[in-house]
């Protein structure tokens, strides 16, 4: 009886293991949004390197600033964001676990995405390696390396649209299925829905649209918000789950 007792009690507690880890997740992503926001009003905050030549001194007068630029903190969200993700799969593997599971596939394929086409770090190094160079053909070689990073990696550019156009789909359908599946409450996945589809106009306009950079920014101030209020109505409701087990909507 014992030995049961304990088993149960173990169960128990892998079971709420991922609701306490995503959680927690959904809060620091919160966290790390207002740290970017706090971040924009520092110098450089909100000043755009326009060439590989202004990101390549950036990166050398200010590293942190020139890599929070190239999307550093994107990366600490996006990887919070797949524990968050891994927890809402595991919420809903019993009410809709093939809706669930595609959502998690989706999002996963996005965070794979979005990390290989990132070139924070790689700017990092061939900035250093401009300012270390001793010609001109060397450093003519580094700012081409550079500029097809740029290319590539630059946020909310073409270059990075798949990984976060996946990412926002994974976070409709997932915000789809908390609907359907009760396990959250209605507001959570109607501000799942609003805020990832805001996010997901934004980042249409943004990289496609020419002209449009007011609305766009419409977009990602709405999606924002409403993405900060679904990850705090998310961590609340899976401390719920993670202290009494999987019951009803909250």
């Amino acid at each position: 009886m014992t030995n049961q007792v304990a088993g149960a009690e173990a169960e128990e507690a892998r079971r709420k293991g991922p609701y306490r880890v995503g959680g927690t997740a959904a809060l620091l992503v919160v966290l790390v949004v207002l740290a970017e926001i706090a971040i924009t009003f520092l110098p450089g905050g909100s000043t755009p390197a326009e060439t590989v030549f202004d990101w390549f001194d950036l990166l050398q007068t200010n590293p942190f600033m020139g890599l929070r630029n190239l999307g550093l903190l994107n990366i600490v969200m996006t990887l919070l964001g797949a524990l968050a993700m891994f927890a809402l799969y595991a919420a809903h593997r019993r009410a809709n676990p093939a809706g669930a599971a595609l959502a998690v596939i989706v999002s996963y394929i996005g965070v794979a995405v979005f990390l290989a086409t990132n070139r924070a770090f790689p700017m990092l190094d061939l900035s250093r390696q401009y300012a270390a160079a001793t010609t001109d053909a060397q450093r003519t070689m580094i700012a081409a390396a550079g500029q097809a990073m740029l290319s590539v990696g630059q946020s909310h550019t073409p270059g990075t649209f798949l990984g976060f156009f996946l990412a926002e789909v994974a976070g409709i359908a997932i915000s789809v299925v908390m609907l359907r599946a009760g396990v959250f409450g209605k507001a959570t996945a109607w501000a799942g829905i609003l805020s990832f589809s805001f996010l997901l106009l934004f980042e249409v306009s943004a990289s496609f649209v020419t002209g449009l950079s007011v609305v766009a920014m419409i977009f990602a101030v709405i999606g924002g918000l409403l993405n900060m209020a679904w990850y705090l109505l998310m961590a609340r409701r899976f401390f719920q789950l993670g202290q009494a087990g999987q019951g009803g909507a909250g």
